[in-house]
């Protein structure tokens, strides 16, 4: 089965909440697993939560990484979305585990994008000659 895109979500439980209330930290974890993963980097948004927890998203010509942290339950709640086959999620997901120093992660995959002609490899980008406007 071919799919326009990857999702994953991903439950980080059991976490460092030191790391998770750092943003600094959480910024730089999140730009590195996109950059572990070979995406391309579009955009970087963060914003820190008053008493705690960070809301962070990295744009990538791929898609996007983001993340929601609550360091209170040492927890974070993280999405990754690519489109395409050259970019391999599960190597940034496998990151993510690693530096949030979580004990305790899950995973759920989830394919985006399943057409009609899903026995075929379809492209994440149509050539402009191919599109027509309706």
């Amino acid at each position: 089965m071919y799919a326009l895109g990857t999702h994953l979500l991903i439950e980080l439980k059991d976490c460092n909440p030191e790391i998770l209330k750092n943003l600094s930290m959480v910024k730089e974890v999140l730009v590195s697993a996109a950059k572990e993963a070979k995406a391309t980097i579009v955009d970087v948004s963060f914003h820190e939560f008053n008493p705690f927890g960070i809301s962070g998203m990295v744009v990538i010509a791929e898609s996007h990484l983001s993340i929601h942290t609550w360091p209170e339950y040492a927890y974070a709640a993280i999405d990754i979305f690519t489109c395409g086959d050259i970019i391999k999620p599960e190597t940034a997901a496998q990151y993510l585990i690693e530096r949030f120093e979580s004990r305790n992660p899950s995973i759920v995959e989830v394919k985006r994008g399943i057409i009609s002609c899903a026995n075929e490899r379809l492209p994440h980008k149509i050539c402009e000659p191919e599109l027509q406007m309706v």
